[in-house]
This record gives structure tokens, C-alpha cells and sequence, in this order.
């Protein structure tokens, strides 16, 4: 069963096919399964926003995965009521377990591991900013994270150019991937997201004049931000800022994501 628990379940159609969908996608038939871990405010509010927009019907289950069922329980019971899942739950082995079992789509809301809407948006974004995402020179700036991991699964089905500024301690496996402790050179994109507990090494710190000696890439920050962490001062104040409505395209991209799922499955 086709699902999003992580980037690499897609293919390079999968992605396009989502991305010429977005604006264009028709009303579903749909009941679907919400299960949210934590605040995640916006991506919590473009969800919620894009079932009653698709006219799909919702039922939220809390800590839908939280529980000593197994997953083949858990799927063999609840799959009769659903015909799609969108949970956000931190347990990624978990989640991955839950889509094997189901024979329903998944999509994955957030994981400790992946953040894939969050990922698929913010590239849909630079897809329709430049006129080829392929030739971009992109930056990863801080240690490895779920956001970061799924740029990192982007990257390989893509075969994107992506330079990631990272400590060597925090870097992660992946042979896609150019890992960089010496950044130079300049980059067209520089990505930021919210640092991982106990890292605190003021070096990734972003500010005006590291950027400049980037050539002055677009900011694109991963909310929610941390001033005196990923960046040294509001992200209203970079001249380079892609701009809060960028994170508006959360809504059309999750319902293309949607749509799409339902219509292969």
C-alpha cells in the first residue's frame, strides 16, 4: 500500500505528479484517521483545514499508536472505518510498522525521523521560485534533524545539489549527501531548522554576515525558530527571508498529497 512515512517511499513521478496537482485537486471520498502528537500549530491547522477543503469526513484519535496493541491489531480493526491515516507521532519505527501492516495509505504528519510535508512544501516553494530546483545551490545549516533527514531523502530521489553545514559529531550516514565543518563558496538557498536537545554551539548560529559570504542566499527557516540558536535575530529582519506566506503553501501541498495517495492506492 503507497504511503509518506518518509520521502524515499516516492518517486521522482510521485513528486512531480504531486507538485502539478497543487491548486487542482477535486473533492474526495474520503474517512480519514487523525491522530496529532503534540502543538506543531501549523501543521496541525493546514491538516485539519485540508480534509474539510477536500470534504473529506475526520475522526481524531488521540495517541492512536500510544497503546500495547500491535500494529496488526491495531490495522486489522480500525482499517473497516478508514480509508486514509495522517498521524503525527515521534515513535518512527512505530509509524513504519503501523503502514506495513495497514492496507490503507499513511501519511506521516511528523516523526522523530522524517518530516516529509514540511519537506515537499518548502521544495515546492523553491520549484516555483526558480526556474529549476535541479540547479539550485542549496544549504543545510545545523545538525542533522528530522526536517533535515528528509531533505537528505529528497536529495537522492531528486538528485538535488545540497551541501549540508553540520557538525562532524551530529552528521548522519547518507552518501547523497556533501557534509561540510568549513563552509565557503555561495549557494542560491540556505535552509535553517530548530536545533536538536543539547546541541548549543553558537558557530551555526545564522546571522547577516555569514550570508553575505554565502553570495546572499534566499533564508528559508523551518518554524517554529529560535533566535539565538539556528538564527541570531528575528527572521522578520533578514533581508533574504522567503516570507511568511511561503509556509502558506502547507495547505495546497497536503491536499495534493492526500489526493494523490487515495487516488494510487
Amino acid at each position: 500500500m503507497p504511503s509518506l512515512i518518509d520521502i524515499k517511499d516516492l518517486s521522482k513521478t510521485d513528486i512531480l505528479e504531486i507538485w502539478e496537482s497543487v491548486g487542482n485537486v477535486i473533492p474526495v471520498s474520503a474517512d480519514v484517521a487523525w491522530s496529532f502528537e503534540g502543538n506543531g500549530i501549523r501543521t496541525r491547522a493546514t491538516f485539519v483545514q485540508a480534509f474539510q477543503k477536500l470534504g473529506a469526513s475526520y475522526v481524531e484519535l488521540p495517541n492512536f499508536l500510544k497503546t500495547n496493541e500491535s500494529v496488526e491489531d491495531l490495522a486489522g480493526y480500525m482499517d473497516p472505518f478508514f480509508s486514509l491515516y495522517v498521524i503525527r507521532d515521534s515513535n518512527h519505527e512505530r509509524l513504519e510498522m503501523f503502514a506495513k501492516a495497514t492496507d490503507k495509505p499513511v501519511i506521516n504528519a511528523m516523526s522523530s525521523r522524517a518530516h516529509p510535508c514540511e519537506v515537499l512544501t518548502d521544495a515546492y516553494y523553491l520549484s516555483t521560485k526558480f526556474s529549476n530546483l535541479e540547479g539550485l545551490k542549496i544549504l543545510l545549516w545545523g545538525p542533522v534533524t528530522n526536517v533535515f533527514r528528509s531533505w537528505h531523502s529528497l536529495t537522492e530521489v531528486l538528485n538535488l545539489d545540497v551541501t549540508h553545514y553540520c557538525p562532524n559529531n551530529y552528521q548522519a550516514e547518507n552518501n547523497s549527501i556533501k557534509y561540510t565543518d568549513n563552509i565557503s563558496g555561495e549557494f542560491d538557498v540556505v535552509i535553517t531548522d530548530a536545533w536538536v536537545s543539547g546541541f548549543s554551539d553558537k558557530k551555526y548560529c545564522l546571522n547577516e554576515e555569514y550570508l553575505e559570504q554565502l553570495g546572499n542566499p534566499m533564508i528559508l527557516p523551518t518554524p517554529p525558530v529560535t533566535v539565538g540558536n539556528e538564527l541570531d535575530k528575528p527572521i522578520s529582519e533578514f533581508k533574504t527571508f522567503a516570507g511568511y506566506k511561503q509556509k502558506s503553501l502547507l495547505l495546497p501541498v497536503q491536499m495534493a498529497i492526500i489526493s494523490h495517495l487515495l487516488r494510487v492506492s
